[in-house]
């Protein structure tokens, strides 16, 4: 199996902080916060290869990072070649050229790097595959229909099937939210191709997610604890503050 890493936005709405250094290499707690993700993969063991996918603003920075940072993963950084926000590729033909670049013919799972949580991951493995699942999507309960309506959310059946996604409604029918993490086996992976030709939009994963939710069972998986989708300077300074307590 191999983990990737969605690295390639540019952050605006975290100016100036991400002026000249990528939302992923962000400070949390006193470390990048990239290296809270990689933590979590280290228990999984067969996950054998960590790949990353930045723009060309910030590759740099991300090769320097990736010659610091403690794993025992085998990390290749992926440049897609942008330098600026109104000519990226979109989240979906970032993860295609990374699964090209570095030849990928295996399972992968695929991580935002603006998300951070305090779950481990290796139960959300266990549970793609005690379901023998194709493809699964990790969900975490907001439990608030206002704050609901800022992020994409999935409706579920009772064997935890995806029954519909939602992209930020005005009326909520559920408080589940899309945590931007994702497990595709490699018959999945290997549809990407195929949805990028269809023309539908390619800005975040979850629109191919529901696309491929129509191809097969899309399963969910809900995570406990802490979630923070960092996407602006009041949420950072909150995750900030809380992993700092915690450590």
């Amino acid at each position: 199996m191999k983990a990737v890493f969605l690295c390639a936005g540019y952050g605006t709405r975290l100016y100036p902080l991400t002026k000249d250094r990528p939302k992923a290499l962000l400070s949390i707690a006193g470390e990048p916060l990239l290296n809270h993700l990689v933590r979590k993969l280290e228990p999984i063991a067969k996950i054998d290869q960590i790949i990353l996918v930045s723009n060309g603003r910030f590759y740099s920075a991300f090769c320097d990072w990736r010659g610091r940072v403690q794993s025992t993963k085998k990390i290749s950084v992926v440049n897609d070649g942008t330098m600026d926000n109104e000519h990226r590729l979109g989240a979906t033909r970032d993860l295609k050229l990374a699964l090209d670049e570095e030849q990928v013919r295996d399972d992968i799972l695929v991580l935002a790097s603006d998300n951070l949580f305090d779950s481990d991951l290796t139960s959300f493995v266990s549970f793609t595959e005690a379901k023998k699942a194709q493809a699964a999507v990790g969900v975490y309960d907001v439990h608030d229909r206002v704050l609901a309506s800022q992020y994409g959310l999935v409706e579920t059946d009772s064997e935890s099937r995806v029954t519909r996604f939602l992209e930020k409604p005005k009326d909520p029918p559920t408080t589940l939210a899309s945590m931007g993490i994702y497990y595709l086996s490699k018959w999945c992976a290997r549809l990407i191709d195929r949805y990028v030709e269809t023309g539908l939009r390619l800005d975040a994963p979850g629109f191919y997610m529901e696309w491929l939710s129509k191809q097969t069972d899309l399963f969910v998986f809900s995570f406990q604890g802490k979630w923070f989708d960092i996407g602006d300077l009041d949420s950072y300074q909150e995750a900030d503050a809380y992993f700092a307590r915690k450590r």
